[in-house]
């Protein structure tokens, strides 16, 4: 039975965009191929912890919603646990997609309007 599902994952900061992508792409082929669906792929950039993860203050967030099976799900926890590069993941069954930009996103996007609109007023 396919479920919704949000794949949440955190690769090292001294790793370059190519090699988020290319997780990243990994991960789709992996869903993919399982007869599942994509339906939204975020890179929410190179974000600040609130404590160290592994000795790390900083990771490249990226977030994918998915349409897929539970074995699929499996198999995607499974690459990303054995990829030396990603600090930490999760996934999350979800009861619907939400097709809106994440909240990480959206507080990217609100403080970068505030401080255009700051150094506007100036």
């Amino acid at each position: 039975m396919r479920k919704f599902y949000e794949v949440v994952f955190i690769v090292r900061p001294d790793a370059t965009p190519a090699v988020v992508e290319s997780i990243t792409a990994d991960i789709t082929k992996v869903i993919k191929e399982g007869s599942g669906d994509v339906t939204k792929t975020e890179f929410c950039g190179l974000r600040q912890f609130a404590y160290p993860v592994k000795k790390s203050k900083r990771g490249h967030y990226v977030l994918i919603n998915s349409i897929c099976s539970g074995p699929v799900v499996a198999e995607v926890s499974r690459k990303l646990r054995l990829n030396e590069s990603v600090l930490r993941h999760l996934v999350v069954n979800v009861e619907a997609l939400d097709s809106n930009p994440s909240a990480l996103m959206q507080n990217r996007h609100y403080r970068e309007s505030f401080s255009l609109n700051e150094s506007a007023e100036q």
